[in-house]
């Protein structure tokens, strides 16, 4: 299975990055290519992505693990959508770190691919890099004042 793991420090408290990364509401403000959440429920919300062409695809998310201000694990359900070809799990894990004032940030994408998908594998590790590292950055500047 796939594994991509990222880490950047961010120069916040803990808490200041767990307001931004535990509601999904500011994941806009973030995650790349996230235009939009809609039906965000306690422990479920789907993101909106917005194509090249600029038709919106809609990707559904269950939270998994949640522990208030150092971890937040979702999962993408993928039963009927448009990713389920691709792939057969997808797990997001951001675990903070407390360290004096800032705070080290890890982000964790495990995916499981699926049918001829699986040879593709470190495609999908080289995006899924360049996509954390963009959520990285994003995180920064939602956070450092």
């Amino acid at each position: 299975m796939p594994t991509t793991r990222r880490q950047r420090t961010v120069q916040a408290p803990a808490g200041e990055v767990w307001g931004v990364v535990g509601d999904p509401h500011h994941l806009p403000r973030w995650w790349p290519k996230v235009s939009r959440v809609e039906s965000v429920d306690r422990d479920r919300w789907t993101q909106v992505f917005m194509t090249r062409k600029g038709r919106p695809v809609r990707a559904d998310f269950r939270l998994v693990a949640s522990e208030r201000p150092k971890r937040r694990e979702w999962r993408q359900e993928l039963a009927d959508s448009p990713f389920e070809r691709v792939l057969s799990e997808a797990v997001t894990e951001v675990r903070l770190e407390p360290e004096g004032g800032a705070t080290e940030v890890t982000i964790e994408q495990r995916q499981r691919l699926r049918g001829l998908s699986r040879l593709g594998g470190f495609m999908v590790r080289r995006a899924t890099r360049r996509l954390l590292d963009e959520a990285l950055e994003g995180l920064v500047v939602a956070c450092e004042r």
